[in-house]
């Protein structure tokens, strides 16, 4: 077998089944582990793929921009907004993180329910303008574009004087051994400070986010209270998941 061939099927492997193992491709595919070990460390010098103790896992696909983010999968956004939204008691404490479903979780709080909403995303603080019973604590600092949050050092000695009751919390990647995953070191970090001061964190994710890893840390799956999934995506999933420690929460 041609290297290119079976660096195709190292992508073909993790995109079906989340992982690939270096001594079972060997072996399948009567080469050495070297051969396949020289492939998957160039492979992940590309941003192909990420190189793990014995294998690889699947990286998760760069983000397009916020407005494009916007239209997509929404219906499957919805859904997850409607199951966050049922975990939310009046006169709590809200934490939002950025995002397009986390955004979409703010339209659909109800609009006589009174809380008090914390953001570090100028674009989630926006769509509560017309949520009287709400009210809106903004965080400030350098916004990273991408994303539009704010984050550094402003920004996390904010966080650190708060105590949100629950964190919606958003990832780019999940991943049951590699947990929760981010592609800015500076996001990450914030992320991970108001998951550590929230007495509850959940994570709302998109079935095409599952399975993959970016490059920076954000917490493990235990540290979650949840994990909100699509009901459909539960059944091949839920037990890799919940042997890492997560709940599901199914939407």
């Amino acid at each position: 077998m041609l290297t290119e061939q079976r660096r195709r099927q190292i992508l073909d492997v993790l995109k079906r089944d989340g992982r690939a193992v270096a001594g079972e491709l060997a072996r399948l595919w009567n080469v050495s582990e070297d051969t396949i070990r020289r492939d998957m460390r160039d492979m992940a010098s590309a941003g192909l793929l990420k190189r793990v103790h014995g294998g690889a896992l699947p990286v998760a696909a760069p983000l397009p921009e916020l407005s494009v983010r916007r239209n997509l999968g929404t219906e499957e956004k919805r859904q997850l907004a409607a199951a966050a939204v049922r975990l939310i008691e009046p006169g709590q404490l809200v934490f939002f993180d950025g995002g397009t479903t986390t955004a979409e979780i703010v339209r659909q709080i109800p609009r006589d329910m009174a809380l008090t909403v914390v953001t570090h995303a100028p674009t989630i603080a926006a769509e509560l303008e017309s949520h009287g019973a709400v009210e809106v604590i903004l965080i400030g600092g350098r916004i990273y574009k991408h994303s539009m949050v704010a984050v550094g050092p402003t920004a996390l000695a904010a966080i650190d004087r708060l105590r949100p009751d629950i964190f919606f919390l958003g990832a780019t990647a999940v991943h049951p051994m590699e947990g929760l995953t981010t592609g800015d070191f500076e996001e990450a970090a914030i992320k991970r400070r108001i998951l550590e001061r929230s007495l509850a964190t959940y994570c709302p994710v998109t079935l095409d986010k599952l399975e993959c890893v970016s490059p920076f840390g954000i917490a493990s799956i235990s540290e979650l209270t949840g994990l909100i999934v699509a009901a459909e995506s539960a059944p091949d999933l839920a037990d890799g998941y919940r042997a890492a420690g997560a709940a599901l929460v199914l939407a």
